[in-house]
């Protein structure tokens, strides 16, 4: 092991700065652990692992206060969806209640408020919050001041590409009735909509239950054809999909659905498409509808922070526009931000890591009037990693198409990247040396 550098004091800071996160998924969580490691001194969890032998540079230390705001009560592992649709034992590993996440529960320097922040005056760095379960109105609300705030709500996305419960139990009941309802289908499963969520979705509940029949239906020619990948990646999904044993239905839209009694005089659903055909299921679940950015809270698209669709417009340094109030002291990243790249929860969590480098530079700057060493956001190129069943087929610019169970085990493990991402984030651990 290298030699520890000290960092020079540099502040007689006795009030801990505050830090308002808003949104408690893969980019909020990794902002909050790798700010509050570089206030503690360490190195920061997700950034680069240091040489060996190389001096370790210890970073200027800060008393740092931050809350998190969530409307779920709990870690949520969003990439596992399409498995936490279909096996139950799957489900009740992807929600973890933040009291039983010991990188959370046992900080001495983060909360966690179960609720909503319903507005953010960047002039007076303040924020409404409204708890869980509580009507919005004056006297419900209450009001939290910040040093820095960073935007990582996320985007809203309809049942059943995520659930909509906002309590782990509620959760586990809305999944077990989702998978219950799949397993009794006679008739079989159709999944409509063929961009990742929706070959992710049939491919799962085909690889954990096996004498279901799935069908992926699709409008276009090419499956993921809203995504700019290279059609080999596209092509290699459907020979994936179809090897899994789901059925796939190309260049069809969903016309509409019915409900029949079949040759048994029990109900079933019958499927129509625009091209006349139509087959019969029990369970249709539609993959097809277009998320929104989360990002009422941070008011009208005149205040100059927010695009015409609702994504907030980032400097490199994640920092919002410079002409809006107080802009240096204000952070946005993951989903909902406007920046080049497919949405990735490995996208997230490595602007959550800049973000918290970033305040942690400005509080250096405040302290000391040095000038802070951003990191900045390079453009991202398209990328994706796509679980297919049991393989997986990935895209890298840098090193083209790859598909296999090799492939799968190196992206997402044994548990859709459950283990991975929590790992990366050093969620079973306090503060990670």
């Amino acid at each position: 092991m290298g030699s520890i550098v000290q960092a020079p004091a540099l502040t007689t800071q006795t009030m801990p700065f505050k830090v308002l996160v808003v949104g408690g998924s893969y980019g909020g969580l990794s902002a909050a652990l790798n700010l509050q490691d570089l206030c503690s001194g360490l190195a920061p969890r997700c950034g680069p692992k240091p040489v060996e032998g190389a001096p370790v540079i210890e970073t200027p230390q800060f008393n740092v206060d931050i809350t998190i705001v969530d409307e779920r009560d709990g870690f949520y592992h969003l990439i596992g969806s399409p498995l936490a649709l279909a096996d139950e034992d799957y489900a009740a590993k992807s929600w973890v209640r933040y009291e039983d996440v010991p990188a959370v529960s046992q900080s001495q320097n983060i909360r966690v408020l179960h609720g909503s922040v319903k507005s953010v005056d960047q002039t007076s760095k303040t924020a409404t919050y409204l708890p869980y379960g509580l009507v919005s109105s004056p006297e419900n609300t209450s009001t939290l001041s910040y040093d820095f705030l960073v935007a990582a709500a996320g985007l809203r996305r309809v049942w059943p590409v995520v659930p909509q419960s906002l309590r782990r139990k509620q959760f586990l009941f809305e999944a077990g009735d989702h998978i219950r309802a799949a397993t009794t289908a006679r008739h079989g499963v159709v999944v409509v909509g063929g961009g990742a969520v929706g070959i992710e979705m049939a491919a799962e509940l085909k690889l954990v239950q096996p004498q279901l029949k799935v069908t992926l239906v699709h409008s276009r020619d090419k499956l993921l054809s809203s995504e700019p990948l290279p059609d080999e990646v596209k092509d290699k999904s459907l020979e994936l999909l179809l090897e899994a044993g789901v059925g796939v239905r190309m260049s069809t839209r969903l016309d509409k659905t019915e409900e029949v009694v079949d040759e048994q005089g029990k109900k079933a659903v019958r499927v129509w498409f625009t091209d006349g055909e139509s087959i019969l299921a029990d369970q249709v679940s539609l993959a097809v509808s277009r998320s929104v950015p989360s990002t009422e809270f941070l008011g009208v698209k005149e205040t100059g922070v927010l695009d015409e669709e609702g994504y907030v417009k980032i400097q490199s340094s994640l920092a919002f526009p410079a002409e809006t109030p107080n802009w240096s002291d204000h952070f946005a990243i993951g989903d909902l931000v406007k920046w080049s790249g497919i949405k990735r929860c490995g996208g997230a969590m490595h602007m959550g890591f800049f973000a918290g480098n970033n305040i942690h530079q400005r509080m250096i700057e405040i302290a000391s009037g040095k000038e802070p060493a951003f990191l900045k956001l390079d453009e991202i190129p398209p990328m994706i990693g796509l679980a297919v069943g049991k393989k997986a087929v990935s895209y890298w610019p840098a090193t083209g198409v790859s598909a296999g169970e090799d492939v799968s085990q190196a992206f997402f493990g044994d548990d859709l990247g459950f283990t991975i991402c929590w790992n990366h984030l050093g969620l079973g651990n306090s503060q990670k040396l």
